[in-house]
């Protein structure tokens, strides 16, 4: 296994459907690592590959340069002028090169050339990384937007694109 020191900044990210294997390797990693934080976590089944379709959505995979996925991340539109980030997820071993960063603006980008203006999105609190990324970014905390959340431990954020 590659440490994230060793690991180069390079990688490839390409839009793909939200069922793509690689993709869903990743979530499950990803509700794996969330489940291990706070005992459970959604699961990514829940949410329908056509959610992630354009023109309503994205959903973007990034690979290593030997085509190992290592990150992915979505958007779907859940408003006129309103999209939701979701399942970002970065490897451990690829985390700290700003590949979480890349994605989030890659998300953003394909919104705003689709004339959406707010993107808003909710991570746990004990997502410490996630919400320095998100801050840094712009996103402020805003009103709980899904219902049957527990507000000690889920965050949404909010930003103007």
């Amino acid at each position: 296994m590659t440490s994230s020191s060793q690991l180069p900044a390079t990688w490839a990210i390409e839009p793909v459907p939200y069922d793509t294997p690689a993709v869903q390797q990743l979530l499950r990693e990803f509700q794996a690592a969330q489940t291990d934080v706070y005992g459970y976590a959604d699961d990514p089944n829940d949410t329908p590959a056509a959610d992630y379709d354009p023109p309503t959505g994205l959903f973007l995979l990034a690979r290593d340069a030997s085509r190992r996925p290592i990150g992915c991340g979505g958007w779907r539109r859940i408003d006129a002028t309103t999209g939701e980030i979701k399942r970002m997820y970065v490897h451990p071993d690829a985390r700290r090169h700003t590949l979480g960063r890349q994605l989030l603006h890659e998300l953003q980008d394909h919104a705003r050339q689709l004339g959406l203006t707010h993107m808003q999105l909710e991570t746990g609190v004990a997502n410490t990384a996630a919400l320095a990324l998100y801050r840094s970014q712009g996103y402020r905390p805003t009103a709980a937007y899904r219902l049957g959340r527990n507000p000690a431990v889920n965050r949404a954020l909010r930003k103007a694109l």
